[in-house]
């Protein structure tokens, strides 16, 4: 049985370059925007056209360059905004207008000062605008999350009667637990008019940590666009996780969703986009972290080093690291020590294992971490037959 496919629309050019001190020029945008499509991203946004000459000029050059993945060009749901979107993406293969409007009361009574009606008017202009430069237009419901499902299915109704071939149900502040954004997404499926006309998509963010989990709830409720950064970077506390998402599909195949997204590139390409950001990944993030495949607890690498599964649910082949670590602290055992030593050529006994453990555990109190250079110092600083290991 084949399984559906969500589209994965990268924004870490657009909403990821929005982190303080992240900016990137061109060049830079070029080399990522080209991994991006190495790594089987459907959707590239490259840039909010009209916020500035370079994000224009970056726009208007990676759309050049891409050749299977959509480009896509932001504007608010203003005419110039669009038209100037327009023109930066018309020499890419597959363009993409993303144009939209805060719908929630908070946008729609302190930011616009209007009504819900004058909305809808704006939303259903901007999108006949975009449809006229394009075929394939993206509306978002800004603050969707917090939006009222039964005015949102009437503007997602009026925008689709308009043109738009995808919707975006962004959790613009991350408020949403997944049961609700979930609920949401089904709501929509159930009750707009021509649904079946238009791609839902889940835009999530991660002010309470829980970004990628109400971008699968979207999934498993019908959404079948995930948008989402590297290294989930982006506003405040970031994005979706696109290397996250991608995972969690892929170890969930009851699920029956999968992704076009070839995960062996995933480390390297999270170490990209780190570098040139000037944004760390954090030790422990999950899937491309430092620690994301390290073990110190010498339960766990007991358990590992007799069968890697019983600790990691992921081979960490399958997204590019080459494989799994095993950190020597005070907290490590026998098992660990001994693997270690094998690996830099000492074969010991249980009586000289012994013996060096003892000697180990006196250095790993002093260190936070053994490496290699300490094991030979600590082998040959034991009480044991040194002849034996040759």
């Amino acid at each position: 049985m084949s399984k559906d496919k969500v589209q994965i629309f990268d924004t870490t050019l657009r909403d990821g370059e929005q982190v303080p001190g992240c900016k990137l020029d061109t060049e830079e945008k070029l080399v990522i925007a080209e991994r991006l499509e190495d790594l089987g991203v459907d959707v590239i946004e490259a840039g909010f056209p009209i916020s500035s000459p370079g994000d224009f000029n970056s726009v208007v050059e990676i759309s050049k360059l891409i050749k299977n993945a959509t480009v896509c060009g932001l504007s608010r749901a203003v005419e110039k905004d669009i038209t100037v979107a327009a023109d930066a993406i018309k020499g890419a293969v597959r363009p993409r207008i993303h144009t939209g409007i805060g719908t929630s009361d908070s946008h729609i009574k302190h930011k616009f000062n209007t009504t819900p009606d004058k909305i809808i008017e704006r939303a259903v202009a901007a999108v006949k605008h975009a449809k006229s430069f394009v075929e394939d237009v993206e509306f978002y419901a800004e603050d969707a999350g917090r939006t009222d499902n039964e005015y949102l299915a009437r503007v997602c109704e009026a925008v689709i009667k308009a043109g738009a071939t995808v919707l975006n149900i962004p959790d613009t502040t991350g408020y949403c637990l997944p049961e609700e954004y979930g609920a949401k997404i089904k709501y929509l499926q159930e009750n707009v008019t021509g649904i079946e006309k238009a791609i839902l998509s889940c835009h999530c963010h991660n002010d309470l940590g829980l970004a990628t989990a109400n971008s699968i709830a979207g999934a498993m409720n019908g959404a079948r666009q995930i948008e989402c950064t590297i290294n989930g970077i982006g506003e405040r506390a970031g994005n979706t996780s696109l290397e996250e998402v991608v995972m969690v599909l892929r170890q969930h195949p009851y699920l029956n969703i999968d992704t076009n997204i070839n995960s062996q590139l995933l480390y390297s390409t999270s170490q990209m986009v780190s570098q040139k950001m000037g944004m760390p990944v954090q030790p422990n993030k999950a899937i491309v972290g430092t620690n994301a495949f390290a073990h110190s607890s010498g339960i766990h690498q007991d358990g590992v080093i007799k069968r890697r599964d019983t600790y990691e649910i992921m081979d960490p082949k399958d997204v590019g690291v080459d494989q799994s670590s095993i950190i020597l602290t005070a907290r490590s055992g026998r098992a660990a020590l001994a693997y270690r030593a094998k690996n830099v050529g000492y074969e010991l006994t249980k009586v000289q294992l012994d013996a060096v453990y003892d000697n180990f555990l006196k250095y790993a109190d002093r260190k936070k971490e053994i490496v290699d250079a300490d094991i030979h110092e600590i082998v040959e600083t034991s009480s044991i037959n040194m002849a034996s290991l040759a």
